[in-house]
């Protein structure tokens, strides 16, 4: 329970006082923001403070911060500080300086913002890399939601029939979604979303101050901070992929360009960017507490983290309360799917230079979306491993992008003579697990078993890993001072 609380000080205290330094660093003005300059009552739409910071969070906040830090736990109680420690100062960061360069760039999409920062060629592999990513979050929160309702609403088969018309409802809202203007829909109901997600996070939150931290202790009791995985998983790197969303998602990204173009001034960026992402380590902080409780309460730990989702909502709110948790996780995938879409929506008509403005060029862009999101979408459920494998493309693409922005981010503040190291040195440290994961990995190279090495073990994939970051460090330096002049008069310009 120390730990626990420690946790929660890190992340409002320590996330208060680097938010502000953040902010500090970046200097917002009262320069118009997109939202005023550029209205065009589609994407481009003034919206009041409040709600601006309610849709990024429910954007940017789906099942990631529930199930990974479910699944996390599993490494023991170092979960409650490697989540709030790397919130504060990279996954927040991240969505702050995200959102606040792309309001210097007309609300621009990552992909143009890495296209401007960091050249056409890095642009090119950046938007293939981003729009997989897009599909597979917006496949994977049609999968999971689907599943919870019938599952844990309706009580029915996952593997029924019903679960294809479930389904086709959540597709039906995406497509309504991604083609009507961002405040007609979005808008209007999100705060009503909003307040489920903040009700059920609070309802477990309060279940575990009751339970008193006597179940807050290490699940295998194996060392004061680590637990041995059951499946004797690395913490390096498999936590960080495990955990993406609580801590650092590329993700994010997307959405922090959605609401960039509708916040109405740029001293409002840290509340709505920075500080709604604490909002998600908090909201991870909970769901990871309420698993260790009933892990050493005797639930099995080989239970999936979605029926854990179910278990751990009655369990702390009563049957009542517990169902009303389990809308608040469902509201979390859906609200951030239908903008995954809708930032692909963007991302390809910008590369495109595809007007969105036109309904029917708006309906026609979102029918080439949709149609291999459905492919994906029946692979994943005719698979017996569909579902574990799209999850695990879907962690580390995610992380691998969080590595292109934190990058972009570098060269922008690099070549602005700002303090670039804040946004390096996460850079560095991701750079590291993404490729020391995908080295080992067997969706990826899986070079310890190709070579007849110990399977767990990362004796090719952590020297690998190593090399990779001198690489990126040296890249870095050398796209910025090669790019420096170009960028310093495009931005005064």
């Amino acid at each position: 329970m120390l730990l626990f609380i420690i946790g929660l000080f890190i992340l409002v205290v320590g996330g208060y006082f680097y938010g502000k330094f953040c902010e500090k660093v970046f200097g917002p003005d009262d320069r118009e923001t997109p939202a005023v300059k550029l209205h065009d009552g589609v994407d481009y739409v003034v919206m009041k403070d409040w709600k601006n910071k309610l849709i990024e969070l429910l954007n940017i906040a789906g099942t990631g911060p529930i199930l990974g830090p479910i699944q996390g736990i599993l490494f023991g109680p170092i979960a409650f500080l490697t989540i709030p420690i790397g919130c504060v100062l990279a996954g927040s960061l991240h969505d702050y300086f995200v959102g606040m360069i792309s309001m210097r760039n007309d609300g621009a999409q990552v992909p143009k913002l890495v296209s401007k920062y960091m050249g056409n060629g890095m642009n090119k592999i950046y938007n293939i890399i981003i729009w997989i990513l897009m599909l597979l979050t917006g496949v994977v929160f049609i999968y999971t939601p689907g599943d919870l309702i019938v599952n844990d609403i309706l009580g029915m088969d996952i593997n029924s029939n019903v679960i294809w018309i479930v389904y086709a409802i959540i597709l039906f809202y995406y497509i309504i979604s991604t083609i009507f203007p961002i405040d007609q829909i979005i808008g209007r109901i999100y705060p009503i979303f909003g307040a489920v997600l903040i009700i059920s996070a609070i309802g477990v939150f309060i279940g575990i101050l009751r339970d008193g931290g006597a179940n807050l202790y290490n699940i295998t009791n194996t060392g004061l901070l680590f637990s041995a995985h059951p499946d004797g998983q690395k913490f390096i790197p498999v936590f960080f992929i495990t955990v993406a969303c609580g801590i650092m998602s590329g993700f994010h990204g997307s959405q922090a360009t959605l609401i960039s173009r509708t916040v109405e001034k740029e001293n409002q960026g840290r509340g709505v960017f920075y500080n709604m992402m604490l909002a998600e380590g908090f909201i991870a902080m909970v769901w990871a507490a309420g698993a260790m409780i009933l892990f050493n309460r005797g639930t099995d730990i080989s239970t999936g983290a979605t029926a854990m989702v179910g278990i751990i909502s009655r369990e702390f709110m009563g049957t009542v309360g517990g169902l009303f948790a389990i809308a608040g996780v469902i509201v979390l995938p859906i609200t951030s799917g239908d903008t995954a879409f809708r930032a692909l929506r963007l991302m390809i008509a910008e590369q495109f230079n595809i007007d969105q403005k036109s309904p029917q060029k708006r309906v026609g862009l979102s029918l080439v979306i949709f149609i291999p999101a459905l492919v994906i979408l029946f692979f994943a459920k005719s698979n017996a491993n569909g579902f574990n494998l799209l999850w695990r493309y879907f962690g580390f693409t995610n992380q691998l992008v969080a590595v292109f922005a934190l990058a972009m981010i570098t060269v922008y503040l690099k070549t602005h003579n700002k303090l670039y190291w804040i946004s390096l040195i996460p850079a560095l440290f991701y750079t590291f697990i993404v490729s020391s994961y995908i080295f080992h990995a067997p969706i990826g190279f899986g070079l310890e078993a190709r070579f007849g090495l110990d399977p767990l073990s990362y004796t090719i994939s952590y020297p690998l890993g190593a090399v990779c970051v001198v690489l990126f460090y040296v890249l870095i330096n050398k796209i910025a001072g090669s790019r420096k002049n170009t960028i310093l008069e495009a931005d005064r310009i």
